[in-house]
């Protein structure tokens, strides 16, 4: 099944306008042909014009909406799902988290996975210091600030480099962007 042009566009019309540059709204059209949804992509598109989001059914749209009503394709990954919304929600989601007033500590964006650079955010701790026999590193509960800094900094590369190796070399150097500066 493919969704017809008929009442599709229409619709996009009516609530984006006319495709045009300069248009305020942006149509994105969820697919697994699109660009690759990213943080950085997210962050610009959480202070970009508002979206409309356009989501396919099984095959997906009519060509001709994609090139009448549609912006931009984006993907959340190299797989095929029967429908558009769940990345509609991933996408909202994704988006919805960087606006102000959204996180309780809007500086822990920062320190985030992807945020800043291609590292992964390294391992994360509570209380209480000893569960099970596992305890919280001890520079953690330091008050050292700096010395933490370091730690996180040499934890998210290790995590990195052991999990995502291909984060590192798409950045080029292996070494990625910190999150933590």
């Amino acid at each position: 099944m493919v969704m017809t042009p008929e009442p599709l566009v229409p619709a996009i019309e009516a609530l984006a306008g006319v495709k045009r540059p300069g248009r305020e709204t942006r149509v994105v059209y969820l697919s697994p042909q699109g660009q690759p949804l990213t943080q950085s992509r997210l962050s610009a598109m959480a202070v970009g014009p508002p979206l409309l989001l356009v989501c396919g059914r099984y095959e997906g749209v009519d060509q001709r909406v994609l090139d009448l009503a549609v912006d931009e394709e984006v993907s959340i990954g190299d797989y095929v799902l029967s429908g558009g919304e769940v990345p509609a929600m991933a996408l909202i989601e994704g988006i919805v988290r960087l606006l102000p007033g959204v996180l309780g500590n809007p500086e822990s964006i920062q320190t985030e996975s992807f945020q800043g650079g291609a590292l992964l955010e390294g391992p994360q701790y509570t209380r209480p210091p000893i569960y099970r026999g596992l305890s919280v590193p001890e520079i953690l509960r330091s008050g050292d600030h700096g010395a933490i800094d370091d730690w996180r900094r040499q934890n998210a590369q290790a995590r990195t480099r052991v999990r995502r190796p291909d984060l590192l070399e798409e950045a080029g150097s292996g070494t990625a962007a910190d999150p933590c500066e």
